[in-house]
This record gives structure tokens, sequence and C-alpha cells, in this order.
């Protein structure tokens, strides 16, 4: 009938869009939050019909259309893929988007921890002896604690990098998965080199993502802002361009968070959720 046509060319307004990983098949391997390649050029050309496509700084700034719903393109986590299939995508259909990178090459890994930990899940075996507790395989192939029925991300998501390198180190022991050369879409982290070719592109910015990909809103709060800063210092020094834009991990934060996030230079910040407990901790 026409009816959705007819919807979007009334529509007024402005949102975010958050993307992550892209991939050629099999979407839902490891979790929930990719895509592939042909339902993203999908997306674009969805987005070029019926959309006014703004850079992150028009966003803040309120360049929107009177005639269109105003969209702005964002891509969390730092995946490789988005170098390898999102930027020239970009540059196709000449949208803007940013990029959110953690400065997890900078710490020494390729990959991150929860990425880790989904792979390994998936691959593992049905249980597992991990820090003197034992964990089975439960719903989505993620590890359960036999004792207090928490998942070990969950438990590791409170905690700093230490604890999650401990775990990549003794878990990885497990499955050589990296010798897959396939799973590599699904995992990767950008080289300092491909983040230096997206912050070259007129179709890329890059803000920041953390510095390992901790959720900062459950972290020590000091602890939390030196991620931030030394996040921003990473990037800027590789691309030679101010970051002034952040986005939490998870879209998790508190109050002290933000205005650390602040006071480290960032300008624009995005989240999602509220940590309500923590925030009643810090009032």
């Amino acid at each position: 009938m026409g009816l959705d046509k007819q919807f979007f060319r009334n529509a007024h307004g402005s949102r975010i869009l958050i993307y992550h990983g892209i991939c050629l098949t099999d979407h839902t391997r490891f979790n929930p939050i990719f895509l592939t390649l042909k339902t993203f050029e999908e997306h674009l050309q969805f987005y070029r019909e019926y959309f006014n496509v703004v850079s992150l700084n028009d966003f803040y700034q309120g360049n929107f259309s009177n005639d269109r719903f105003n969209i702005c393109l964002t891509f969390d986590d730092g995946f490789a893929n988005n170098h390898r299939y999102v930027l020239p995508l970009l540059e196709k259909y000449r949208m803007p988007a940013t990029f959110f990178i953690t400065a997890i090459r900078n710490a020494g890994y390729d990959i991150l921890w929860n990425d880790f930990l989904n792979i390994v899940s998936k691959y593992g075996p049905k249980a597992i002896w991990y820090k003197n507790e034992h964990y089975y395989k439960g719903r989505h192939d993620k590890y359960i604690s036999t004792k207090t029925g928490v998942r070990l991300s969950d438990k590791l998501r409170v905690t700093g990098f230490t604890e999650k390198a401990e775990m990549m180190e003794e878990l990885g022991k497990l499955i050589p998965f990296k010798k897959n050369e396939f799973d590599k879409d699904y995992w990767l982290q950008m080289t300092e080199q491909q983040i230096c070719d997206l912050a070259a592109s007129p179709y890329a910015s890059i803000g920041a993502h953390g510095y390992y990909h901790n959720d900062l809103s459950k972290i020590n709060i000091g602890n939390a802002a030196l991620e931030m800063t030394r996040a921003k210092n990473y990037l800027e020094h590789i691309t030679g361009s101010p970051v002034n834009s952040m986005a939490f991990p998870y879209g998790s934060y508190t109050n002290d968070v933000v205005a650390r996030a602040q006071q480290a230079g960032y300008n624009q910040l995005l989240a999602m959720d509220l940590n309500t407990e923590a925030n009643a901790k810090e009032t």
C-alpha cells in the first residue's frame, strides 16, 4: 500500500544508530550484534532513500534537515571488519559515520575480552573449572557458575582488566581459535594503520571506547578516568587529530563517569544505561 514510504517521508526528528560488527555470513555466530555485509548495504540504500545522514559533529550542532528524519551512524568496538567492509560502503554511498575504538592494541591485544569469552564459550567444553569454581554451558553457550548461578561474563564485567587478562591466558589454552581464518571477521581488532586509514577518510571520524573495554560504571572511578584519558591520548597520537567523542562501553555510565569524561576533554558523550546502583552510592 506504500504506507511505509509515506511514513518515512513525513517523519521528523533525529536519532543516533549504533552498529558493531559486519561479516559475510552467519551474523549470529558468536553474539547478536553483528550484521551481514549484504544487510548493512541494504540499510545504507534505505537511509539514502528516506533519511538525511549526518556526521556526529553535525548531530551535536543540530545541523539537521527540516524535510527528512536525521540519523547519525556509529560503530562501537573497533573491529577490523569495519575497515574492511564498512569504510568502502561509506565512501560508495557518501555517508559519514563515527567509529568508537578502544586502545586494546596499545595494551598488546588484538581482541576484546568479551569477544574472546564468547568464542571460547561457543567452542569450549560443556563444563570448565576456573578460579576454583565449576562452570557449565547454559543458554546461548554462556558459562554459568554451578555455585552462584552467575555467568562468568557477568562476574568479569565488574572487574578491572587484570582479571580479564588472566581469563584470556587460562581459557585460551582450551581452544586455539585464532588459527581459524574464517572467524577473524568476528573478533579481530583494527590495527593502528587501519585506524589511521579511517581517520583519513572524509566519511569517517574516530571516537574513544575506553582503553580496555571495561564497564566504566563498575570499576574504580580513578581507574575509569585513567582509561578515558589514556584512550584519548592513544587515538590522538596515532591519528594526529583531536578525539572529543566518547561512547561508554556497554552504554553504561554514572554521574561521576560523565564528569571525569568531561574533565578528560570529551564534549560528545554517547551513553545508554545509567548504572543506578553505582550512581546511588556516589550521591
